[in-house]
């Protein structure tokens, strides 16, 4: 089977830039935070476990889940939020697992958001942390969502940070515009084809 490598990052560390370069390369990529979020849609376990909790209206007339709604619930609710992922988590963990087994390449690459603080990392042979500095990544959320500076703090604020995450990280990816991000990738790319081992 191929070896499994977790990527993660804060929000605006360019984790979805590493992911589509590993892509060029011919790793095939998970991107765990879309699966959840399709799988809200389609997954009856899901659907239902939803409205339990929350009642019918958490999904629109047209069956899909209102999104606005759901943020307004989790966002500042410790106890909701795990209940949701509580829900959504085994039913993205179980699809994973039957796409890996799909997949002919030498490893795949997981790509998720919360992939330390979920435990997800715990199924990984190796995983990377893609970092940026603080204000570099705040410019980036900022220009890119139309977000406040303010805003994109507090949703950094609600993340793990950096340090917490190098404990657990095989390997990080420094995307800060002082080391090129392309040939670290390159370099990990080749030691996993080569030696199946990222060092």
């Amino acid at each position: 089977m191929a070896l499994i490598v977790g990527i993660t990052g804060g929000i605006g560390s360019g984790k979805s830039t590493v992911c589509s370069v590993f892509r060029l390369l011919g790793a095939p990529v998970f991107e765990a935070d879309a699966e959840a979020k399709k799988l809200t849609n389609t997954s009856s376990v899901i659907k239902t476990g939803l409205i339990d909790l929350f009642g019918n209206d958490i999904y629109t007339t047209n069956g899909t889940i209102n999104r606005k709604k759901l943020a307004g619930i989790i966002f500042n609710d410790e106890v909701q939020l795990r209940k949701v992922n509580g829900l959504i988590h085994p039913v993205v963990r179980s699809e994973f697992k039957t796409w890996v087994e799909k997949q002919n390449a030498p490893y795949v690459v997981h790509e998720a958001a919360i992939l330390f603080e979920s435990g997800f990392y715990k199924m990984m042979n190796y995983t990377i942390l893609v970092s940026a500095p603080e204000n570099m990544r705040i410019n980036r959320v900022a220009n890119r969502d139309s977000a406040t500076p303010e805003q994109v703090k507090e949703r950094i604020g609600k993340q793990w940070s950096d340090e917490q995450k190098r404990e657990l990280a095989s390997f990080e990816i420094k995307n800060d515009n002082k080391e090129l991000i392309i040939p670290q990738i390159i370099r990990i790319d080749k030691q996993l084809k080569d030696y199946g081992k990222i060092w």
